[in-house]
């Protein structure tokens, strides 16, 4: 008798996301599906069982509000609302009519074409996909808990606190005690306290929209229960000219060619260049805070000077130090490709000592570096963008071959030991879900940030598919066996991909281009309340943040 086999939980939930990302990619190819349907079954048995850290209780009866924020943060306003939703190309809808809804945590156009429509542009790639088909199968999850939970059984009719609900949001506007009424029988329908719930209310509420949380726990609700019981189902389509045009690098394109343009235009696309992935905020006051805010801060620290940057009401500060580097060599470019990456380049032959923080070494001025800085590219997006920019400029019939000296990435990501604020230094990206795996030279060491009082870690680093699908069981297998992972997050691949493509297999830039990478923790997905859903970092990331930059500035700089 041969022995029994039995699949931990790592290799089940490694199973279900790979099921959940073949169901989306047949979906996509298909071109649409319906929540309840076999497909959108499929989707939602999956995540069950993949259980991410991100949704906390989302198999359990009672709504998960931390998760519900989550997703709110990335959808368009309304979306609960909407029976059909339609994710397109861009299509040409930001030349009618309708104004663009903008998530607040996810830079992509939607748009409300009628009472039951929202379309939705993805510009940006398979991941912007997989974001919101995961976010949304989320949404779908929760909206059946509720229809559960307040449509009697063998009846048309709904429990009494569902009534009391339908019947305060009629009103035009609630009273205080009328508002914490329907807070109790919401708690009711969700299984969740008055003190959880009203946490909720607060959070969601605006001057325009007071009462939106129970807006959109009331429309999560009425859909569902008309789908039970009018058999009017919520469709997912994906357009004919988004199936046609992913992949082919079209809003990347769009985007190097105009940056490579721009370059040429200032005499800057022979230069040494150095590429930045980050912020749009840490180079540019690295290198012109302190001289930008003498007056504001003459005695002050720099770490305080950036504090008070990043911190909210102080945009006379911040416009101040941009308008300082624009009239010192910085050219800002906004996006206009669809790609959502906005760009600045320094021209260091325009900096001096009473600019610049920063010393550079005498060289001629065809040899002053340009730094390149764009903004973080969101999954996949990183490969098209950065494929596209180490390509030769085609000009007059000619190809220039960009003298491209560095590539260094910063990010935020997931730590698996230690906290927020903490920084990874990766010596190699893993592919979650395929056998790639990216080792490289990493100009940058834990040796470089000691004695700041953080924390560093250095090691191999996972590029997820997607945030959202992340539990624990797996982070544990990949953190505590030989592939003694230190984090997650999910561009390093592609960027590693784009680079070594380009250096070593179509030889577009120098072979000995140097790469570093160094991201700080948002969050730590193995310990409960630390996830991406517990909130931002507030001040915790100004000091890891501006020490990576300063780090990555002084090796470009030798200095």
């Amino acid at each position: 008798m041969g022995k029994t086999v039995t699949t931990t939980r790592a290799q089940e939930s490694t199973n279900a996301i790979e099921r959940m990302y073949i169901t989306m990619r047949h979906l996509f190819n298909r071109g649409f599906y319906k929540p309840t349907g076999v497909s959108g079954e499929a989707l939602k048995n999956a995540l069950l069982l993949i259980r991410p850290e991100i949704y906390g209780t989302l198999g359990e009866e009672k709504a998960e509000l931390n998760g519900l924020l989550y997703v709110l943060e990335r959808l368009p306003e309304g979306i609960e609302q909407c029976r059909f939703i339609n994710l397109t190309s861009d299509e040409g809808y930001g030349i009618s009519h309708i104004d663009p809804i903008i998530p607040p945590k996810r830079r992509r156009n939607c748009y409300r074409i009628d009472d039951e429509q929202m379309n939705v542009e993805i510009t940006r790639g398979r991941s912007d996909i997989y974001d919101i088909l995961t976010h949304l199968t989320f949404l779908f999850i929760e909206s059946e808990k509720i229809c559960k939970k307040v449509l009697i059984p063998e009846s048309n009719k709904t429990i009494r606190d569902w009534t009391k609900l339908e019947a305060f949001l009629k009103k035009e506007a609630l009273e205080q005690s009328e508002k914490e009424i329907a807070l109790i029988h919401t708690a009711n329908i969700l299984g969740r306290s008055f003190g959880e719930v009203l946490h909720v209310y607060n959070k969601l509420s605006t001057e325009t929209d007071p009462e939106r949380f129970l807006r959109i726990i009331y429309w999560l609700g009425k859909l569902a229960i008309e789908e039970e019981l009018t058999g009017e189902k919520r469709s997912i389509t994906f357009s004919a000219l988004l199936r046609e045009r992913l992949g082919h690098h079209i809003h990347g394109e769009r985007w190097a060619n105009h940056i490579k343009g721009i370059l040429e235009e200032h005499g800057l696309l022979e230069r040494p260049i150095h590429i930045i992935s980050a912020n749009m905020h840490s180079v540019m006051n690295s290198f012109f805070a302190t001289n930008a805010l003498k007056e504001e801060f003459p005695n002050a620290s720099k770490l305080e000077i950036y504090e008070a940057l990043s911190a909210s009401g102080n945009e006379a500060l911040r416009l101040k130090v941009r308008e300082f580097a624009e009239a010192n060599g910085m050219i800002s470019i906004a996006d206009s490709s669809g790609t959502n990456i906005d760009v600045q380049i320094f021209d260091t032959g325009m900096f001096n000592k009473n600019v610049c923080c920063y010393n550079f070494p005498s060289t001629g001025e065809e040899e002053k570096p340009v730094i390149f800085v764009m903004d973080y590219a969101f999954g996949e997006q990183a490969f098209e963008t950065i494929d596209e920019f180490l390509k030769p400029y085609e000009m007059n019939e000619k190809e220039v071959f960009l003298n491209v000296v560095s590539v260094s990435i910063m990010g935020k990501a997931g730590i698996l030991e230690g906290g927020k604020g903490d920084i990874m230094i990766p010596s190699a990206h893993i592919f979650e879900g395929t056998a790639d795996n990216y080792p490289f030279n990493n100009e940058l060491c834990s040796e470089d940030f000691k004695g700041n009082g953080l924390k560093v870690f250095e090691g191999a680093m996972v590029t997820v598919l997607g945030t959202s699908l992340q539990n624990k069981d797996i982070l544990k297998f990949f953190h505590e066996s030989t592939w003694n992972v230190i984090g997650l997050e999910m561009e390093g691949v592609h960027y590693q991909k784009a680079i070594q493509s380009a250096s070593k297999i179509r030889k577009s830039i120098r072979e000995d281009v140097k790469v570093r990478y160094a991201y700080y923790a948002s969050d730590n997905p193995l310990e409960t309340g630390s996830t991406l859903a517990s909130g931002g970092l507030g001040t915790t990331g100004v000091k890891p943040t501006y020490l990576i930059t300063d780090r990555i500035l002084k090796q470009i700089f030798n200095t």
